[in-house]
């Protein structure tokens, strides 16, 4: 999978979410390495989820992964912790960042 296929597949899982009452802002830089490497960012914004293919200098945190680990995140199938802990993500700033977008996750599964 190349670079613009995996953000397209973000894309797709993200665009029809409907984040409901979820008022924060949260920016988050996904760094995917080996196959397909390349930067992107996910926002949740206004009860709306975007994707990027752009570096986000004033992200909130930043995730590092493979392509198949994030997807499997993005889709729900992965734990976030799980990955963290047996090193198939890395996260660099905010921990609790990283746990709210755990929550993003949980409510874009939610509305698929």
């Amino acid at each position: 999978m190349n670079y613009q296929e995996i953000v397209s597949k973000i894309k797709e899982l993200c665009a029809d979410a409907d984040l409901g009452d979820y008022k924060n802002h949260l920016a988050v830089e996904v760094a995917i390495k080996g196959e397909g490497e390349g930067v992107f960012y996910i926002e949740a914004k206004d009860g709306r989820v975007n994707v990027e293919p752009y570096d986000y200098n004033d992200r909130d945190v930043r995730l590092t992964a493979t392509a198949d680990n994030f997807i499997s995140l993005a889709k729900g199938e992965l734990d976030p912790v799980k990955a963290f802990l047996t090193g198939k993500l890395k996260v660099d700033g905010s921990i609790d960042k990283a746990l709210e977008f755990k929550k993003v996750v949980d409510i874009v599964k939610g509305s698929r």
